[in-house]
């Protein structure tokens, strides 16, 4: 018999948008239970080990008051925990890997022991239930309403009942859209659907980005760490991808912002490439810590290089989704393989056996992610669909921001699709800064469902600035908070956007709790 579990809010992922829905909940009294697949709560900070990808104004404003609190107390637990340089404790803006992917470049453990902090009072106080190792795999449904989610740990062969009032899909892939019978989109659309500029002429739902297993490595000057030859090494070798003239494991690639232009990778600092990759997410540097604490710098790999998109890992057959699985980690290690073996170095030599894989890093026996960065979920079919008209630069021309009544967030990313899987599309787009609608986190049918992650009403386009770590936190903080107001006025989230009564005082409520709905009428961008 499955033990039962019950809870006013069912989030169902504990990534970022999982882990902000569930305090956001919390915070208003209502009890919850968050389930997470890892053991690692935190989703692309901390399992996906990707440092979080931010704009520049984010150190004003342009986030939710508790994501400020979490970049401060990462800050914080670097200066109270390791022995670092005056100058670097001394830095407000301290980034402790000084990676040039964002402002805040740290180890993934440390968000997580962050993350666990800010729940602390309310997993203590028994308000929140995590339960690790648990994926969502059947849904109890009465017409438009959820009734139970049904979760089972494959490693400990538990399974649970859990049921409340409302349940969030912040998982990764947006699994319990398919579960509960819920309208979604995957893929790309059609441009005679969305009528954006960049959309294929016909949908194709399996044509989804590429997915990447991250790793941690330092370098050690003189070690050899070489791995054990990756069992498809040969073919990731000498793989050449469809959109290019070199092979995949290259330092040569195109440039991003003009296809018709080589761009020849720098690995190491060199004095002369101010943006050499090996800094690009590196999350430790060493110069900035007392002493010889560490060996070495330590950098994150998640790069073009290992972005895997030979294929899908939702909406396919559970052989597939192994089989793509498998040889995105073969990716992986075939990479750091390359980089040890045979990458190409300034003086004509040939790899860095010195490159030394931090399994400790991740905390995994392997060194690899304990989870795939997923850049693209399934999505709602929403009552409000944003598309590239409401965010791109070009398309929105002297409209500027787009304006929503509804708005309950704000972020700002360019509009970065990474390689699909079938039609082989990348790009890297301009946009404005953007507003998060209330429409797009509404389903069209489902009454108690609702999307905290990667899974709103967006395109496949607009996906690909929706997705970041700051956006992702605003829509899963939002999306508690909304089940909350529904709870607690005896209304339905639908209901909270079609009476303007109701909309308003959601939105104060988001107001006093530091959210951030529009962005300053005067700012330049």
């Amino acid at each position: 018999m499955r033990e039962q579990k019950k809870a006013d809010v069912i989030v169902l992922g504990g990534g970022l948008g999982g882990c902000t829905a569930a305090l956001a909940a919390a915070k208003t009294g209502l009890s919850v239970i968050m389930t997470e697949e890892t053991d690692w709560i935190g989703g692309q900070l901390t399992s996906q080990a990707v440092p979080p990808d931010e704009h520049r104004w984010i150190e004003s404003f342009g986030c939710t008051r508790t994501y400020r609190e979490f970049r401060e107390r990462v800050r914080q637990y670097y200066r109270d925990n390791y022995p670092m340089t005056e100058e670097a404790r001394n830095n407000d803006r301290l980034n402790p890997g000084r990676g040039w992917v964002s402002r805040l470049c740290h180890e993934p453990k440390v968000a997580l022991r962050v993350l666990e902090d800010m729940l602390a009072p309310y997993t203590s106080s028994g308000r929140i239930s995590v339960l690790c190792g648990f994926r969502p795999e059947s849904v109890s449904t009465k017409e438009d309403r959820v009734e139970s989610v049904t979760v089972h740990n494959a490693a400990t062969g538990e399974w649970l009942e859990l049921t409340g009032t409302y349940y969030l899909d912040a998982t990764e892939c947006g699994d319990v859209l398919p579960l509960a019978g819920a309208e979604y989109v995957t893929g790309a659309e059609a441009r005679s659907e969305t009528g954006e500029p960049h959309a294929l002429e016909t949908a194709d739902p399996l044509d989804i980005q590429s997915f990447t297993y991250v790793f941690a490595l330092d370098y050690v000057e003189g070690g050899d760490f070489t791995i054990e030859k990756p069992e498809q090494y040969e073919f990731w070798r000498s793989f050449i991808p469809s959109h290019s003239r070199f092979p995949l494991l290259s330092w040569k690639i195109e440039d991003p912002h003009d296809r018709t232009k080589i761009k020849e990778i720098t690995f190491f600092p060199n004095g002369t490439d101010p943006l050499p990759f090996w800094t690009y997410r590196r999350v430790i540097d060493r110069s900035q810590f007392e002493g010889d604490l560490f060996q070495s710098d330590i950098s994150l790999i998640n790069w073009s290089h290992n972005d895997y998109f030979l294929g899908s890992i939702y909406e396919v057959s559970e052989e597939e989704r192994q089989q793509h699985l498998e040889g995105a980690r073969q990716l992986s290690f075939s990479l750091i393989y390359w980089l040890q073996t045979e990458a190409p170095r300034p003086d004509g030599g040939f790899g860095y056996p010195g490159l030394r894989l931090r399994k400790d890093v991740l905390g995994t026996e392997d060194g690899l992610a304990k989870h795939p960065y997923i850049r693209e979920s399934r999505r709602i079919r929403a009552l409000y669909t944003i598309t590239e008209h409401d965010v791109s630069l070009e398309l929105r021309g002297g409209q500027g921001i787009r304006r929503y009544e509804d708005s309950v967030g704000v972020g700002s990313y360019p509009l970065d699709l990474h390689m699909t899987t079938r039609s082989n599309r990348w790009f890297y787009i301009p946009s404005v800064p953007f507003e998060i609608p209330l429409g797009a986190l509404l389903p069209v049918r489902m009454k108690n469902l609702l999307p905290a992650c990667k899974n709103i009403g967006t395109t496949q386009i607009t996906n690909g600035c929706y997705r970041l770590h700051p956006t992702e936190w605003n829509i899963g903080e939002s999306a508690g908070y909304l089940a909350a107001y529904a709870i607690q006025h005896g209304v339905t989230p639908h209901q909270v956007r079609e009476e303007k009564e109701h909309l308003a005082a959601y939105r104060e409520l988001l107001h006093r709790q530091g959210i951030e709905t529009s962005w300053p009428e005067d700012m330049t961008y």
